[in-house]
């Protein structure tokens, strides 16, 4: 299946919409070798297998900001429908739907790219934990740091003078 479509290209496709990593209807479409129409009516046929957690459709505001960040004006063509976004269990469940040779090998390629994503992400947020811990570390070491400064500076500070004596006899 690598060959058949590059990793890359299936990890391009995954989108971050509602706080969640989705693939879009098109997108798929295109991956599985299918007219999205037909995508659609396999999805539309078989509606109980994707509650709202698996499959949702993208509102305008979502498809033009979409559109919007990749760029690309005429993005879709002429669509009646805004296309549907489609999460890692929904990807999986599109699966039993679409039964082609060609289906099952995408759908195992695109798992592994949400695979490889959550792998990059946990990575990622280990990174920034280890970052803010050595940040820390640097702002402790910063203080200690200053406060040797002072001590030194307090060590190369001439001693305060002592009050002259007065030369003669004095009475207090």
């Amino acid at each position: 299946m690598s060959g058949l479509i590059p990793q890359e290209i299936i990890e391009n496709k995954i989108y971050l919409i509602r706080g969640q990593k989705v693939m879009l209807s098109m997108d798929l479409a295109n991956l599985y070798g299918v007219p999205a129409m037909r995508l659609n009516e396999q999805v539309k046929r078989n509606i109980r297998r994707f509650p709202d957690d698996f499959m949702f459709q993208l509102n305008n505001e979502e498809y033009n900001n979409l559109k919007s960040q990749i760029a690309i004006s005429s993005w879709g063509g002429a669509r009646r429908a805004n296309p549907y976004a489609f999460t890692e269990q929904g990807v999986a469940m599109l699966s039993t739907v679409l039964n082609s040779e060609r289906a099952i090998q995408v759908n195992i390629a695109i798992m592994r790219a949400f695979v490889r994503l959550k792998t990059v992400l946990s990575t990622n947020k280990e990174l920034a934990y280890k970052l803010n811990e050595l940040e820390a570390k640097i702002e402790k070491h910063d203080e200690d740091i200053c406060a040797i400064f002072e001590a030194i500076r307090q060590l190369m500070a001439p001693p305060p003078a002592l009050p002259k004596r007065r030369i003669g006899f004095h009475i207090d």
